[in-house]
């Protein structure tokens, strides 16, 4: 659909009302109810935003990696079968940088403010 506005930017207006207007107002239990539903509504956002590209980008790397095309799902499960058998390690060129990439790229939907990912993505950045 092409309407205005969008669903996350109702989501985002939902999250930022409770944010500026509703929190300072409240305390206590309730208050941190409250930064928990925040959260969530601020993951619902990450996730509409970037979970799509990353996930084809994560697509793209495994069926390099394992030479087929099928589900992001099944190919994951493939990936996961190979390294218990043995049969890719972290020598086989490319799944170390697969195995990090995908992390990192979900960590920036569900976790952007953990230090350990700020730290790798800021030397990511910077092209260290």
């Amino acid at each position: 659909m092409q309407d205005e506005p969008t669903l996350t930017e109702l989501v985002q207006a939902v999250a930022d009302f409770l944010r500026n207007d509703i929190a300072p107002l409240i305390s206590g239990h309730q208050a941190f109810k409250l930064r928990v539903g925040i959260n969530a509504l601020d993951l619902v956002v990450r996730q509409l935003t970037q979970a799509a590209p990353a996930d084809a980008a994560e697509h793209a790397r495994l069926k390099e990696l394992l030479g087929r095309d099928a589900t992001l799902l099944d190919l994951n499960r493939a990936l996961a079968e190979q390294i218990a058998s043995g049969a890719l390690d972290l020598a086989t060129p490319g799944l170390k940088e697969h195995l990090w990439q995908t992390t990192l790229d979900k960590l920036a939907v569900d976790q952007p403010n953990y230090a350990s990912y700020k730290r790798e993505a800021g030397r990511r950045t910077n092209g260290s």
